[in-house]
C-alpha cells in the first residue's frame, strides 16, 4: 500500500505546510485533536522508532519545538502535548513515522493523559530489570 506521507513529500497529495526544509516536512493533521495539531515528518521514509535513526528523531523534536513554540505565541496555545504514535498497539494509523505537535488551551477538553496518575506498576524492579537486559542484549549485538 502507497504511503500517503510519502505522497504528500512528493506534492502528490495535498496538505497544509506549515514549515518546510530539505529533511522535515510540517503539516496541519486532517483530524486534528486540537487546533494547529500539527505532523512533523521526515522527508526520508521509515516505519516507526525501530528503523528510525536518533539524528532523525532528534531532527524531528527540534522541528515540533519551533511549531510549539511558535503556537504558544499565538492564541493558539497555552501548552504542548508532542508524542509518536509507535506501532499498531499505541495507536500508530499512518507507517510512516511522524511526530504529532498538539497545542492545548487552558480549560479545554482533550484528555489525551487521563489516567496517568492512577495507574502503576505492581513490579516496578522486576519491570527495570527486563528493560536493562533487554538494552544490554541490544547494545552487545551492535558491538558484534
Amino acid at each position: 500500500m502507497p504511503c500517503v506521507f510519502c505522497a504528500v513529500v512528493a506534492g502528490e497529495a495535498p496538505a497544509l505546510k506549515i514549515h518546510e526544509d530539505d529533511d522535515y516536512l510540517a503539516i496541519l493533521d486532517i483530524r486534528p485533536f486540537t487546533r494547529g495539531h500539527t505532523l512533523v515528518i521526515p522527508k526520508r521514509h521509515t516505519v516507526d522508532l525501530t528503523d528510525t535513526p536518533p539524528e532523525t528523531l532528534a531532527g524531528m523534536v527540534s522541528v515540533g519545538q519551533r511549531i510549539a513554540r511558535a503556537a504558544r505565541a499565538t492564541e493558539l496555545a497555552d501548552a504542548t502535548n508532542i508524542a509518536i504514535n509507535d506501532g499498531r498497539a499505541a495507536f500508530q494509523t499512518v507507517f510512516h513515522i511522524h511526530l504529532h505537535v498538539l497545542p492545548r488551551r487552558n480549560g479545554d477538553k482533550l484528555s489525551v493523559a487521563k489516567g496517568m496518575l492512577v495507574r502503576r506498576d505492581p513490579d516496578r524492579e522486576a519491570t527495570a530489570q527486563i528493560l536493562r537486559d533487554a538494552v544490554a542484549r541490544i547494545d552487545a549485538s551492535q558491538q558484534d
